[in-house]
């Protein structure tokens, strides 16, 4: 007998949501697409980005123009893939890991899902510490108190607590939320652009001699990371869209949102580097803002960007119920959303007070988090390219009645070119602590283990011969529900 829907729904523009996998009825598709930009602005509110722009200047060798190519291909690329694979979304109403059940089958879906759920611990331990970091400076700032292992545990908690709220709200409290956090942001990034502007040596900034191609190229790839890692969530922010929403204005809304952050962000991260090069490399990659801005800039920019990073962390968590609940985890999404929470907080003590390098421990991070989700990303994107639609019942029939059941519940043609791939990339991948035997060939060098691990899964994928007689029927659509641009 098909299994019965996760969660309940929610009544359309309702604060509290309850909907779970089960995808969202037309009727209360009334998403537009322009609530996506805000978003994806939101999704990238991180002083990180500050320390990735000074890490392209201090460890690649980049000089300033170098970095505004990166700055500008690195979210070109990665959110263009985010924007590509949002598209599903509104094509099946679902989360992004319950319309993978369709590509790898229901329990096929289990491997690739399990990867990006443990996966999402690291991503949101490292924004837990990062806002953590943020309160602690904010805290040194205005009233001399200094870090300790209880304020620590504290601003942690304080952290993991406000992101499961918000999380745990659901869609609406987000879109609510990243409008504001947009406006905020945007206002005081003019401010300490203007500052940076007016107070930095440029002769020094443009003095600095270009740096390799390889390192550009390793550069473009680092930051082109962290928009990787979103992949997998595009569609779970685009489900309540109607299925004739623009596919191009999804991509464009994706990329513009996310660009719009990255560039400046990074650029200024740059050309604070110039100043102060020890910036790339500190153990506390927020405490830095204190030291070069002044405080009546330093402290409200802090405190905005606090929000920013709890959205990215809310967003994160957002999905990571999801994915939990793709794995058989028969809770609610709220309360799947909690495992996630008491997780980063576990880990992001340690990261905190037994960890000797953050921002090292960030880059390794980010380089497997590209490869392990550029898998499925691959063999995701190749099956949108051959379907259109999908099958509601199908998607939440998790027994074998289910048209995407496959065989023994497995689609051995994704499943193969998904375990190929990431056996691939990691061959090429070289991170502090693991280093795969092509590690120093041509891609590897050039930080391309990630571009790598999508080819392999993509071209494996598209040549495996199809099996047609597990081939799911496609699902009815209303009249007039065809999209208006195909990719």
């Amino acid at each position: 007998m098909p299994h019965a829907p996760e969660t309940e729904g929610v009544p359309s523009g309702g604060t509290l949501e309850s909907r779970g996998l089960e995808p969202v009825p037309d009727a209360e598709r009334t998403g537009r697409v322009r609530e996506l930009f805000p978003t994806w602005v939101a999704a990238n509110i991180s002083v990180l980005l500050l320390t990735m722009g000074a890490g392209l200047i201090v460890f690649n060798g980049l000089n300033f123009w170098q970095v505004l190519l990166v700055a500008v291909a690195a979210p070109v690329l990665s959110y263009g893939i985010v924007g590509v694979i949002s598209i599903a979304g509104k094509r099946g109403g679902a989360p992004g890991m319950a319309l993978s059940r369709a590509v790898f089958g229901q329990r096929g879906n289990l491997f690739p899902g399990s990867l990006i759920w443990v996966a999402r611990w690291g991503w949101e331990t490292i924004n837990a510490v990062t806002g953590a970091y943020a309160v602690l400076t904010v805290l040194d700032l205005l009233f001399g108190v200094k870090s300790n292992t209880f304020l620590i545990v504290v601003t942690l908690l304080a952290f993991v607590s406000c992101t499961f709220l918000v999380s745990g709200l659901g869609i609406n409290a987000l879109r609510v939320c990243s409008t504001w956090s947009t406006y905020l942001f945007g206002a005081f990034s003019v401010l300490v652009l203007v500052y940076l502007v007016a107070n930095t040596d440029w002769s020094a900034v443009f003095a600095k001699p270009a740096g390799s191609t390889a390192m550009l190229v390793a550069g473009i790839g680092t930051i082109a990371a962290g928009g990787i890692s979103w992949v997998p969530s595009g569609p779970d922010f685009t489900r309540y869209l109607p299925r004739t929403a623009s596919s191009k204005a999804v991509v464009g809304s994706t990329v513009g949102g996310a660009g719009i952050v990255v560039l400046p962000m990074v650029l200024m991260g740059a050309v604070m580097a110039v100043s102060t090069p020890d910036l790339a490399s500190a153990q506390d990659p927020v405490s830095f803002i204190g030291e070069l801005l002044p405080a009546w800039i330093s402290v409200p920019y802090l405190l905005i960007a606090l929000i920013g990073m709890l959205l990215i962390n809310s967003m994160s968590m957002y999905s990571a119920g999801f994915t939990a609940q793709t794995l058989g985890i028969k809770v609610s999404r709220a309360a799947a959303v909690s495992v996630n929470a008491v997780i980063s907080l576990v880990f992001g003590f340690l990261l905190m007070v037994v960890a000797t390098s953050f921002i090292g421990s960030f880059i390794s991070f980010l380089t497997l988090l590209a490869v392990a989700f550029s898998a499925w990303i691959g063999v995701f994107g190749v099956d949108m390219l051959r379907r259109t639609s999908y099958d509601a019942e199908a998607l939440m029939d998790t027994g074998r009645t289910s048209a995407y059941w496959y065989r023994g519940g497995f689609a051995w043609q994704a499943m193969t070119a998904w375990a190929v791939a990431l056996v691939a990339g990691l061959l090429f991948t070289k991170v502090d602590w693991f280093a795969g035997p092509l590690a120093s060939s041509w891609i590897g060098r050039n930080g391309l283990g990630w571009a790598a691990t999508i080819v392999v899964a993509a071209v494996l994928y598209a040549v495996l011969p199809r099996d047609r007689a597990a081939a799911a029927p496609v699902a009815d659509e209303p009249a007039g529900a065809r999209e208006t641009v195909s990719i």
